[in-house]
């Protein structure tokens, strides 16, 4: 197997990976009623908590560098300058997500864990402070978009590129489309929502992971020789 498609391969396998993380993030998310107190602590205080955010924090990481594999897999195709911006986008956007996530997931857990240990500090207060402090709020939305954006692009350099299955990154972009409307639906709506993203992963991962064509680089035709042959 070629060195670029054995990179393919292994992308395939971290969007496979990435999509698996995006379906447990909710699923074992601590589902709790976090405008009252026992609530907030019970869900927040939980190793769960800490562990599910960072899975979706795995994902996005993991998802634009699965994006890059799909640019290599159309280049030399008409497609080519979509799937790059597409990689590209999505990698600005995870970027811009994830200190939020960060914050969700490190910072709310100390504070509701010393306010379970009984720390007389306002747990509810200080997580809407955190949560809808203004810079973290737009950095966290703009970040979500851009990752909307760059799956868009890319189900449509898929489409377009004639190599990979027209339709396989079809429901890996309504999936990220879908990503920051979802947060704002019921806990059920989000767990389904993180099963259809692990869906489109899978499905645009199993694509990448069957593609038996990088992309050979286009070489220039050997120079014709000059004869040695003596004259007749």
């Amino acid at each position: 197997m070629s060195a670029p498609l054995t990179r393919i391969r292994l992308s395939a396998a971290a969007l496979a990976l990435a999509g698996i993380m995006f379906a447990l993030y909710p699923s074992l998310r601590p589902w709790r009623d976090e405008a009252t107190l026992q609530g907030a602590q019970e869900a927040m205080s939980s190793p769960w908590w800490v562990a599910t955010h960072l899975f979706a924090m795995i994902g996005f990481i993991l998802v634009p560098l699965a994006l890059f594999a799909v640019r290599r897999v159309v280049e030399g195709t008409r497609a080519e300058p979509l799937a790059l911006t597409a990689a590209v986008t999505a990698w600005i956007g995870a970027g811009l997500t994830l200190p939020y996530y960060g914050a969700e997931d490190f910072g709310l857990h100390v504070l509701a864990a010393e306010s379970a240990a009984g720390a007389q500090l306002d747990l509810l207060g200080l997580a809407e402070s955190i949560r809808y402090q203004p810079v973290a709020m737009t950095t966290f939305g703009v970040g979500l978009v851009l990752l909307a954006v760059g799956a868009v692009l890319a189900a449509v350099a898929i489409a377009r590129s004639g190599v990979l299955p027209r339709l396989s990154g079809v429901l890996f972009a309504v999936g990220f489309a879908a990503f920051l409307p979802q947060f704002f639906t019921p806990a059920a709506v989000r767990v389904g929502h993180g099963l259809l993203v692990a869906v489109g992963c899978l499905w645009l991962a199993t694509a990448l992971w069957r593609a038996t064509r990088p992309a050979t680089p286009v070489t220039a035709a050997p120079a014709a020789t000059l004869s040695t042959a003596p004259a007749s």
